[in-house]
């Protein structure tokens, strides 16, 4: 059996011989057909070469307790049409059966992607062993942190001895946390090393062929049945486990889908894992600049509530973001009738919101004509109304469908398409399976339009690598109110994670920097009132800035920002289009630091003199070492300038004082 399929030539699938290839022009995957209970044989880089034999006897999947003979293995190869959530791809689903479970892993194969991702499902029953006894003191030592009977989604059997890996972990709830991404690296060897981590990355020490893991889950404590590792490795095998599935998930008629594994190769050193892994990303969810690139205007930051929101206050709020060049203002919790636990007025709850009678109608007294003026008033001002929304979480998201209408109705009445999905809690795979539900027939129903704000800052909730296809992510709340608000803490926090996240994707925030003067320590050179607001907003520039504040708060001053945002606004399609890396220092309040977007041959870089006396620095620039660039300032205080990049890639940049920055467009000569 041997599929293409037209539009997608690039993408095959064949069975031939007992093994089943699945590849397209830059990676090519190989495996022992086994009933459908597939051993790896062989990942291969296509555009170098590079091969990786693989060793395994045992399938890549395993499940604790089934030993079972694999039968009725099934192969069915599906193109997948481009829609506005999603380029096109081949599907591929290989089933089989293991007693009485039933097993499928859907890959899916994108054209000239250098990575191959695949998703597994369970149907039936699973009839897991009881726990292993306790291991003697020998036994435990060489089991190390990884769990015997941890369930295995893949498995990459890797020989050579000769291999460096880094794990990166990465940290969501971010009310509790200020450092969201860490890093651990090892030399693997004979004891199983458990990893706790999102992603990990191995390099071939003698040729510098590498590939990458990348398991699709919520970050590690939030994920479900997580068995306390991620990857588990020792020096010939490189396992990913835990699969987010129980025994008791199960069904006999429905598949169940865990988590899901992408295995991707480059070489080319970081830059070459890295620019693959961000290919693959880019084949998650189709960026639309028209849908996904925003200013969004959230009035929460400066801590009013739900006390302060009416359509006079809305009515005034999108005055002054016309001003500003905000393109999306946000209502968020308070627009609607039902009272919350996050109001500002007592008696509110999040439970129970189905029984509450019209929980979700506009506030009457707030809106009294409802949401219509609002919105007619935004669009006539080229601004487009958002609104904050909480799933009800009662019953595991049992009222999913109900939910999913309220913000169906929202877009035919009003137009609204952007949501803020807020206070998710997600216990079990019920929750996990409905939330989805809800979302994926929003987005249906609203033919690919809608962008949800993926809050991930509180609770068991999805993170950076799991349910992102259907919008952007909600990063951090930070308030100047309770002196938790410094720029270069929001700014360390997207330099770490734009390592391995789009900051596409990201919303970043900037606050009202006049605010709360008094929360601060007296003399403190970092807080906020020493940072020049024009700063704060460039902070955020490679992500989707979010104004986290209210408009009509802000002195006159402040909407000097409105030039800025407009002449970023023509880049910032432009510089989304990009592969943005981190480059410079690490943040700390000190360094020089930025961003570079990647593109062929040109590209945007963005430098950030933090509070320092060094009025010169040299960094790093990615990719382009030994070429003379030349850079034209876009907005900020640097001027235009060319320059030869050294062959270590670096680069001399100046900026005339502390907290000033410059966005440049650059161009090789």
């Amino acid at each position: 059996m041997n599929t293409m399929c037209g539009g997608l030539e690039d993408c095959r699938a064949s069975l031939a011989g007992g093994v089943l290839t699945l590849e397209n022009s830059r990676i090519a995957r190989a495996y022992r057909w086994n009933e459908g209970h597939l051993i790896g044989l062989s990942l291969t880089d296509v555009q170098s070469g590079d091969a990786w034999a693989l060793s395994a006897e045992a399938p890549d999947c395993a499940f604790p307790g089934v030993e079972e003979i694999p039968t009725r293995g099934a192969l069915e190869v599906t193109p997948v049409a481009a829609t506005p959530l999603r380029p096109a791809h081949l599907q591929v689903d290989v089933t089989t059966s293991l007693g009485v479970l039933r097993v499928r892993r859907r890959f899916r194969i994108a054209p000239h992607c250098p990575a191959i991702a695949c998703e597994l499902a369970l149907r039936g029953q699973w009839l897991r062993s009881d726990p292993p006894p306790a291991q003697t003191f020998r036994e435990q030592v060489r089991l190390d942190e990884g769990h015997p009977y941890a369930d295995t989604l893949d498995r990459l059997c890797v020989s050579d001895p000769h291999l460096r890996i880094e794990c990166v972990r990465f940290r969501a709830i971010t009310d509790q946390r200020n450092t969201l991404v860490e890093r651990r690296a090892i030399l693997p060897y004979r004891a199983d090393a458990g990893l706790a981590g999102g992603l990990l990355l191995a390099r071939r020490t003698l040729d510098g062929a590498g590939l990458f893991v990348l398991k699709e889950a919520p970050c590690c404590e939030e994920q479900l049945a997580w068995p306390g590792a991620d990857f588990v490795c020792r020096v010939s095998q490189i396992r990913t486990v835990g699969i987010g599935v129980e025994p008791g998930d199960l069904d006999r008629d429905r598949w169940t889908r865990g988590y899901g594994t992408v295995v991707g190769v480059a070489r080319g050193g970081e830059l070459g894992l890295l620019s693959a892994l961000r290919a693959y990303q880019g084949t998650i969810r189709t960026h639309l600049p028209d849908r996904d690139d925003m200013i969004l205007l959230n009035t929460w930051g400066d801590r009013g509530q739900d006390a302060r929101i009416g359509e006079t206050f809305a009515m005034a709020e999108l005055d002054r973001a016309a001003r500003l060049g905000i393109t999306h203002f946000q209502l968020d919790d308070g627009w609607q009738v039902g009272r919350t636990s996050n109001s500002a007025f007592a008696g509110g709850s999040l439970e129970g919101i189905w029984s509450q009678e019209g929980f979700w109608a506009p506030h009457p007294d707030r809106f009294p004509r409802g949401l219509g003026p609002v919105a007619d008033r935004a669009r006539e001002l080229g601004i487009e109304l958002c609104v904050w929304f909480n799933p009800s979480k009662d019953h595991s998201y049992a009222h999913w469908r109900e939910d999913a209408e309220v913000l169906i109705g929202l877009y035919r009445a009003h137009g609204i398409r952007t949501f803020k999905i807020d206070g998710v809690v997600v216990p079990d795979k019920e929750a996990d399976r409905n939330l989805r539900a809800m979302m994926e027939w929003v987005a249906e129903a609203t033919e690919g339009r809608v962008v949800f704000n993926m809050d991930v800052t509180a609770g068991r909730r999805w993170g950076y690598h799991y349910g992102n296809d259907l919008g952007n992510i909600f990063v951090e709340n930070r308030y100047t109110d309770w002196g938790n608000y410094y720029p270069h803490w929001t700014l360390r926090n997207l330099w770490m994670l734009s390592r391995y996240v789009p900051p596409q994707k990201l919303q970043i925030e900037f606050l009202n920097r006049w605010r709360n003067g008094d929360r601060y320590p007296a003399g403190d050179p970092l807080a906020p009132q020493r940072v020049p607001f024009e700063y704060c907003f460039a902070i955020t520039a490679m992500a989707q800035p979010l104004a986290w504040f209210e408009a009509t708060g802000l002195p006159e001053e402040a909407l000097a920002l409105g030039e800025v945002i407009r002449t970023y606004r023509a880049h910032q399609q432009a510089i989304h289009e990009g592969l943005i890396l981190p480059v410079g220092e690490e943040p700390s309040g000190t360094s020089w630091t930025g961003f570079q977007s990647i593109g062929e041959g040109e590209g945007y870089l963005i430098v950030y003199r933090e509070w320092n006396e060094r009025p010169r620095a040299s960094i790093h620039l990615w990719g382009l070492e030994g070429t003379q660039i030349r850079c034209r300032a876009v907005v900020g205080r640097g001027g235009d300038f060319e320059a030869t990049v050294g062959a270590d890639g670096m680069v001399d940049v100046a900026l005339p004082g502390p907290f000033t920055y410059a966005l440049y467009a650059y161009q090789v000569v």
